[in-house]
């Protein structure tokens, strides 16, 4: 069933372009040529799912199978989803706006421990029965589509780390990287689809795939261990590994604004640094890097083919990848023109160098983002962070001798072995930075600080560990207190609810699945964290109470698995920073240690009694060598099923061949006569500059640039068109550098745009000609009016009578400043006539009028709007305005 969306998707939605499936690059596959159906449900809204490189990348890749389709769907916003419940109508994909349960399977990314519940939304919008067993005992075999439900699957980090809180919700887990183990799963979809294989069969299929968790072959034991129930299931599940392939990752323009809303190219993947806190690190060994050639000719053709002006290059630490210089100056040598810029996520501070600070930005010079992680030495020993004090400041120093004011900085307390003079050590090391980096006719170097808490992280040395949320309360006040003194500073503390809230679900058990469905049922969805956070930790609290486990989360909010306790020095008791850190025996133990662990059945390739001893070295401030650069610390994960480290030596570094310097020549100027129809009225304006800017650069038209320090593309729209409204008539002015034929120009901007935004005319204007914004004088519209009672074509040809014969119409408007003045509308009116009447719904007629009105950029317009004004004022009916047709724009002289 195709879900008529047109009746939902309309402009009083927020950002309606969101659900359209119509973005550049989208692959639209035919339903009956295809066997297997799969969507990408990204629990989150579009701008985040539709940017998310993980998902662009798995689409390009499932959409390349034979007989396989891939569409996607997303979170939808709140009115979007009332809308749907209010009607009865099921979530759809985007692409093909097919109900959710028309697919063979749908798969959830699992990335962050709260996020099962916009999990369950979906699922519920869907019309989808939220576990396993409900799914599987509602309906009959998988051979008939029309009586069975999607297989649900999640992927991504927290469901490779520790499934379980979640194994009531999915029919198997996605473990590891996708990129060869979800074709791999198609394969045996398809295969149980021709042979008509039961839900259970094709399940016991899937489940020997190397990488695939089937929860409900597994049973959990009274200690929280998980241990298969039948022979034929493996006792620990491989974590899949692959090798990156960066062509995969160019897809997907959106229309509207996305959170990334650039090309992101991954230039490695996997961390072997070992902080000891951090679960990505571990998850994603070996450590992995792409071909220089392979990173470079991705750029140029993803800038090429997607028109976007930034790109990204990705990986858990950039500046571990060791041609990170070369190929970013190599990039922009060969883009220097096109004024293109270079983001970095948070790169490691010590690697920072003038190399670095060379290829970032260009004429928008980002921010930068470093993560000390702890404010002094000996706790960063104990992390194992690898960074001294004198590399921090070496690569603080360099970002602001490079033209930096504002860096980021990311802290964490409550981390093992950590007193109040390490938290302390926070404030004094960023007033150190700032001491250091002081210089004339400069401004002081502002920070910005986001203090995380720390959480415990399944996988890592320090999963046995935690801190109560007094003690996260109390150092928060301490460095609140120490930065008073500091201007220049901006600080940002997690709540420390969110933390503990993250810590009981990420390390939880099967027991947590009846708080995750009753904490949905509550409105305790992800969104609500951000909105309201007392409501969404109250329905979480409340949840928690219900399924008889508050118990659990007190223990979990007092610390349940301290491994220090404090002790004062003999003979003293003054001062808070007296206080040392002393293991804590009864808990550091080879016993203690070695109780079952809830996600002690996936293997991740690290071997859990490397990870006692790597929290032995913690306890010791033990450094440990990043096995990339040095050698093995014998962790466990190098071998035949996870490969090895790969580790390229960078070529030589280009020369620089100088910044983008902004052509401003004006050799030709154009004008443009454009419409905007169907699906791509419901894109907003800044949108539509958004993509002819994409559009001129796809198309390699030489279009000029304007000065300054943020040059931009010298693109004018006449005038902006209401969200929803289409037109035939809307112009743009471009200004060229050198003289293109106007037949070639046009060909070449059509060729680019989408099929709902012709092209209608260009001519050559001359270079000194006034901008069609300040020449427009008047506005032709067709407008779509019906009356909400019955009505008369000859009611309706009288009231056009009247307001034409009518000399004046008073309607009271309120300026950009606040003030109200009387404006008499009939002065605008210039032309009125009834095009059309037919019924539009019973009882009640509509009527298509067309009105020639004023239209001046100074003020002086006639809205679609204040024509039903003149309408109830004639007609003592009350109307509604169904759509709106700009027909002409009209120029002055």
């Amino acid at each position: 069933m195709v879900v008529a969306v047109e009746k939902l998707i309309k402009s009083g939605i927020s950002k309606p372009a969101r659900y359209l499936g119509n973005e550049l690059l989208a692959i639209h596959k035919a339903w009956d040529r295809t066997a297997i159906h799969w969507v990408l449900t990204y629990p989150e809204v579009y701008e985040v799912g539709a940017s998310n490189l993980g998902h662009i990348i798995l689409y390009n890749i499932l959409n390349a199978q034979p007989r396989q389709l891939c569409d996607r769907a997303y979170l939808p916003g709140q009115d979007l989803a009332a809308k749907l419940r209010e009607t009865n109508t099921p979530l759809f994909a985007v692409e093909s706006k097919r109900s959710l349960t028309e697919f063979d399977i749908l798969g959830f990314s699992l990335s962050y421990e709260l996020g099962a519940t916009n999990i369950l939304e979906m699922l519920d919008l869907a019309g989808i029965p939220l576990t396993w067993r409900e799914r599987q005992g509602s309906r009959g075999e998988f051979s008939d589509t029309q009586s069975s439900f999607p297989l649900i699957f999640a992927g991504g980090q927290t469901a490779t780390s520790n499934p379980e809180p979640y194994a009531d919700f999915f029919d198997f887990f996605a473990l590891g990287d996708g990129e060869e183990l979800l074709p791999e799963i198609g394969l045996v979809l398809e295969e149980g689809k021709q042979a008509g294989l039961s839900r259970e069969h094709l399940l016991l299929d899937l489940a020997q795939i190397p990488g695939v968790y089937v929860p409900q072959f597994y049973d959990m034991a009274e200690d929280g261990s998980v241990h298969p129930h039948r022979p034929d299931v493996p006792k620990r599940i491989l974590r899949r590994v692959a090798t990156p392939i960066p062509a995969y990752s160019i897809g997907l323009v959106p229309y509207v604004e996305t959170v990334h809303d650039r090309l992101t190219i991954e230039i490695r993947r996997g961390c072997t640094r070992g902080c000891r806190f951090c679960q990505p690190g571990m998850l994603t060994r070996p450590a992995r890097d792409v071909e220089p050639d392979q990173v470079v000719e991705a750029i140029e053709q993803g800038m090429r083919a997607t028109g976007y002006n930034e790109f990204s290059l990705l990986s858990l630490s950039c500046s571990d990848y060791l041609s990170l210089p070369a190929v970013g100056m190599e990039i922009k040598n060969r883009l220097k023109n096109e004024n293109i810029s270079l983001t970095l996520p948070s790169q490691r501070v010590d690697r920072f160098d003038e190399n670095i600070a060379n290829i970032l930005g260009g004429t928008r010079q980002g921010g930068l983002t470093f993560a000390p992680e702890a404010g002094t030495q000996r706790m960063r020993d104990i992390v194992n962070k690898g960074l001294t004090n004198e590399e921090l400041l070496r690569g603080v120093k360099t970002a602001w001798e490079q033209g930096w004011d504002k860096i980021k900085l990311y802290f964490m307390i409550g981390l093992p072995g950590e007193t109040d003079a390490d938290v302390v050590g926070i404030a004094e090391t960023v007033s150190w930075l700032q001491r250091e980096c002081r210089g004339k006719g400069r401004k002081p170097l502002n920070f910005n600080l986001t203090i995380s808490n720390f959480t415990p992280k399944p996988h890592t040395p320090f999963q046995w560990h935690s801190v109560s949320t007094s003690e996260f309360k109390r150092k928060q006040n301490l460095l609140r207190q120490e930065f008073r003194r500091i201007k220049a500073v901006k600080v940002n503390f997690t709540d420390v609810r969110i933390s503990a809230m993250e810590d009981f679900v990420g390390r939880g058990d099967r027991n947590l699945g009846k708080v995750i469905r009753r904490a949905w049922e509550l409105g305790a969805g992800m969104d609500s964290w951000y909105e309201n956070l007392d409501q969404a930790f109250s329905a979480w609290e409340i949840a928690i109470a219900q399924a008889d486990l508050d118990w659990k989360y007190r223990q979990v909010e007092n610390g349940e698995w301290n491994l220090f306790h404090a002790e004062a020095p003999k003979g003293r008791e003054d001062g808070e920073n007296t206080q040392l850190l002393t293991p804590n025996s009864s808990l550091l133990t080879s016993h203690s240690l070695d109780i079952p662990l809830p996600w002690d059945h996936i293997d991740t390739g690290i071997n859990k009694k490397w990870l006692q001893e790597d929290l032995q070295r913690a306890l010791e401030a033990a450094i440990v060598p990043d096995c990339s650069f040095e050698g093995c610390t014998h962790c466990g994960v190098c071998g035949t099923d996870f490969g090895h480290n790969v580790v390229i030596e960078s070529p030589a570094i280009p020369k620089f061949a100088g910044e983008f310097v902004p052509n401003t020549t004006k050799a030709q100027r154009l004008r443009v006569w454009f419409g905007k129809q169907g699906n791509m009225a419901l894109i907003s304006h800044l949108d539509l500059i958004r993509l002819f800017d994409r559009v001129v650069r796809r198309a390699g038209l030489p279009i000029a640039f304007t000065g300054g320090f943020h040059p931009m593309p010298r693109i004018s729209l006449a005038t902006a068109l209401a969200l929803g409204a289409t037109s035939s008539s809307e112009i743009a002015d471009f200004e060229l550098t050198v003289p293109v034929e106007v037949d070639t120009f046009r060909e070449k901007l059509a060729c680019e745009m989408p099929t709902d935004i012709p092209i209608y005319n260009v001519e050559q204007i001359d270079l000194k000609a006034s901008a069609a914004t300040q020449l427009l004088e008047s506005a032709e519209y067709l407008i779509t009016v019906a009356a909400l009672q019955e009505t008369t074509p000859i009611q309706w040809q009288n009231w056009i009578d009247i307001i034409k014969a009518k000399e004046e119409f008073w309607y009271e408007q309120t300026t950009k400043s606040g003030k109200s003045q009387l404006i008499n509308l009939r002065d605008r009116l210039f032309e009125l006539e009834l095009v059309e009447n037919y019924n539009c719904i019973a009882e009640s007629m509509s009527s298509v009028i067309r009105y020639l009105g004023s239209y001046r950029q100074d003020g002086l317009l006639l809205r679609p709007e204040q024509i039903l004004f003149m309408l109830e004022a004639v007609a003592n009916v009350e109307f509604q305005l169904l759509h709106i047709h700009r027909n002409r724009l009209i120029l002055g002289v």
